[in-house]
């Protein structure tokens, strides 16, 4: 599986009271990032593909990786449809 990288030209975001804001500059969606959300999208650096992610953030909140990582999976899916990451070049 191929690393994740964010899609830098494709948003807009700004940080309000912890909550990260992304705004999707194609579509004009709106996404409200926090808690688990947020530390997901943190960890996408173009280095670590789903799997590490979840091996990463497991670690971070002592959880099980194969338990974080379906979820991880259903996150970045919608943020591949809305263009904000794709995979690292």
């Amino acid at each position: 599986m191929a690393a994740l990288h964010k899609l830098t030209g494709n948003f807009a975001a700004t940080d309000v009271d912890g909550e990260l804001l992304i705004v999707d500059l194609d579509g004009g969606e709106l996404f409200s990032l926090s808690g688990t959300a947020r530390s997901v999208w943190d960890a996408i650096d173009g280095q670590r593909d789903e799997a590490q992610l979840a091996e990463h953030l497991a670690a971070a909140f002592d959880v099980d990786a194969a338990t974080l990582a379906a979820d991880i999976a259903a996150f970045v899916e919608e943020l591949r449809a809305a263009a904000l990451v794709g995979p690292a070049k």
